[in-house]
């Protein structure tokens, strides 16, 4: 039975550690970057509810949010989580994700996404690993299909978004045979993408 606990990780210059007040400026600064909380398929905070965004985070019993940080600059790039965590059926998913617009298509999310995996196959021993998205999220869909998650159907009528409409959910896994393959399709995009250190 997997034990999610707190845990830093780090890779090509990112470092995901546990999410706290102390990374609500940062944050802010991050979700002002494209005003992200004004796209109605995502859950980015608008700057006034970074605070609550945070406490929100920490008081859910099943998620283990982090703050995505550059090493270089100790900026705040974004945020990304382990949430609704099935201990004993060694599940957990990753999502809540979402990045300052100055770091979208760079390689963040590739990074992110292999300390991710990587902890949850390897060090917590999760059979299989979920990942979900907005229906209209279509951007998200293709990023997840590019890990090579394969897609397990859709869940209608399943939650608010923040205009209150109602969404339809896309939930996609990757189970842990699957991982070797995944993990070097997700080295070879980082070697071959500009990755500071890879190339």
């Amino acid at each position: 039975m997997i034990d999610v606990q707190p845990v830093t990780l780090t890779l090509n210059g990112i470092r995901l550690e546990p999410l706290g007040a102390q990374h609500a400026d940062g944050l802010r600064a991050a979700a002002v970057d494209g005003a992200l909380w004004r796209l109605r398929v995502t859950s980015v905070p608008e700057p006034e509810q970074v605070d609550a965004y945070i406490a929100g985070a920490l008081a859910m019993s099943n998620r283990l949010a982090f703050a995505v940080i550059e090493e270089d600059s100790g900026a705040v790039l974004g945020s990304t989580s382990y949430h609704d965590i099935v201990s004993h059926l060694d599940r957990v998913e990753i999502g809540w994700t979402w990045y300052a617009k100055r770091v979208q298509r760079s390689h963040v999310n590739s990074s992110c996404k292999m300390l991710l995996l990587g902890h949850a196959f390897e060090h917590l021993g999760c059979q299989v690993v979920g990942l979900r998205t907005d229906n209209f999220n279509f951007a998200s869909q293709q990023a997840i299909e590019r890990l090579g998650a394969r897609r397990d159907g859709v869940i209608r009528h399943h939650a608010l978004r923040r205009d209150g409409s109602v969404r339809d959910t896309v939930m996609y896994s990757i189970t842990r045979g699957e991982w070797p393959e995944i993990r070097a399709q997700l080295a070879y995009r980082l070697q071959h993408h500009g990755v500071p250190g890879t190339c």
